[in-house]
């Protein structure tokens, strides 16, 4: 990456987009964010909500995992584009960050997290977030960053379907360095499915409990 990025006709350094964030959040907050290093495991309705609003603020390190393609039916609800669909979730989500951020350090692992690769995957991350859509999948990965990264933070979301009402989604505190977001009840059913504005509003829980872990913020 240039140290200059040209957008449009401008050009914007490093300096430049820090000294943005910076006069938003101060110095003491961006220092903080941009040394912190977040996993998220599932980049649909929730995870790629969830990375963009974290590259928006300046943290500095995303790791990117999922193994699948974009189809038409993410885009009810995903940060893809129609130009996009075919690519790989990992490499679309990427280019589209760098539009946001473009130092920001990104590395992302095309793979299907297994129980086998959880240790290997996650072993360099300080925050883990689980974005899946699959209750098995959200399941097997809780219970793997758990079991082999106990000290780790992770941040996981049940209940987050159809349209019922933005005041039920909440953020609860599991267990010392577990969190939950969502309502924890609805699934996804018939005209009642996987919609834009309440996955938004489960992923912004996830990625505001993330800034407040990495600021030094925990829930009671």
């Amino acid at each position: 990456m240039n140290r200059e990025q040209q957008i449009g006709d401008a050009k914007f350094s490093p300096e430049d987009l820090r000294a943005a964030l910076v006069e938003r959040h101060s110095e003491e907050t961006q220092q903080k964010l941009e040394v912190g290093r977040v996993a998220i495991a599932g980049l649909g309705g929730l995870g790629s909500n969830i990375a963009v609003a974290l590259a928006r603020i300046g943290v500095g390190h995303l790791h990117l995992l999922d193994f699948d393609r974009i189809d038409l039916t993410n885009l009810n609800r995903q940060q893809y584009f129609l130009d996009q669909v075919g690519w790989y979730k990992t490499e679309a989500l990427a280019e589209t960050l760098q539009r946001i951020s473009p130092y920001l350090d990104i590395r992302f692992d095309t793979v299907k997290i297994t129980e086998e690769n959880i240790k290997e995957l996650f072993e360099a991350d300080d925050i883990v977030c689980e974005a899946f859509d699959v209750p098995e999948c959200k399941a097997m990965l809780v219970s793997g960053i758990l079991e082999h990264f106990p000290e780790k933070k992770l941040i996981a979301a049940s209940g987050l379907a159809g349209y019922e009402s933005s005041n039920l989604i909440h953020t609860r505190r599991v267990s010392k360095n577990f969190y939950l977001c969502g309502d924890e009840v609805t699934v996804s059913t018939y005209g009642k499915g996987l919609m834009a504005p309440r996955a938004a509003l489960c992923a912004a829980h996830e990625a505001n409990m993330i800034t407040r872990l990495l600021l030094g913020e925990e829930e009671v």
